[in-house]
């Protein structure tokens, strides 16, 4: 039941099946699911008079991926719940991290303290920028190595969401 574990904490979430499918699901749609464990990590489910053996051959529950074998053919499954919808929602991706050369305000507030300056040598996950948005100071990290390119604030502006803050390299 490792899988299913998520679905009574999340509301809303989105499947993506071999990266080339979406599909938006809810809990209540899963509630109609007649689901019947036949052993471990393996299923039996009846949706709408049809019927699917599901096995789970592999199960990352911090990624949220899931290999599964659904009547003889494999999948691989990423689960996006609530959090990760809004994540991405603000602008940010877990999965394009790495490529990003361009940090944007996440949200609109006010710049209290720049870290780096042009040139600078920063490793992802460095503090880069200090912006506070509704009376917390919320750590602005860097998203991958690199060098900085150009800076387009400075200590003390407002910006708004979506506001481009700094370039990398």
């Amino acid at each position: 039941m490792i899988f299913l574990n998520v679905i009574h904490v999340v509301k809303n979430f989105r499947v993506n099946v071999n990266q080339n499918q979406k599909f938006e699901l809810n809990t209540d749609k899963l509630k109609e699911l007649d689901l019947v464990s036949n052993g471990e990590l393996k299923y039996h489910i009846l949706n709408k008079n049809k019927s699917f053996q599901v096995e789970i051959l592999h199960a990352d529950f911090n990624k949220k991926e899931y290999t599964i074998s659904l009547n003889s053919k494999t999948y691989c499954l990423k689960i996006s719940d609530d959090l990760d919808l809004m994540i991405e929602k603000m602008g940010y991706s877990f999965n394009g991290t790495k490529k990003l050369n361009a940090i944007h305000a996440p949200m609109p507030g006010i710049i209290i303290d720049l870290e780096v300056k042009q040139g600078d040598e920063v490793k992802e996950g460095d503090s880069i920028l200090i912006l506070e948005a509704m009376k917390m100071e919320n750590s602005i990290k860097c998203p991958k190595d690199g060098i900085v390119k150009s800076i387009h604030t400075q200590k003390g502006d407002a910006v708004e969401k979506g506001k481009l803050l700094i370039e990398l390299e």
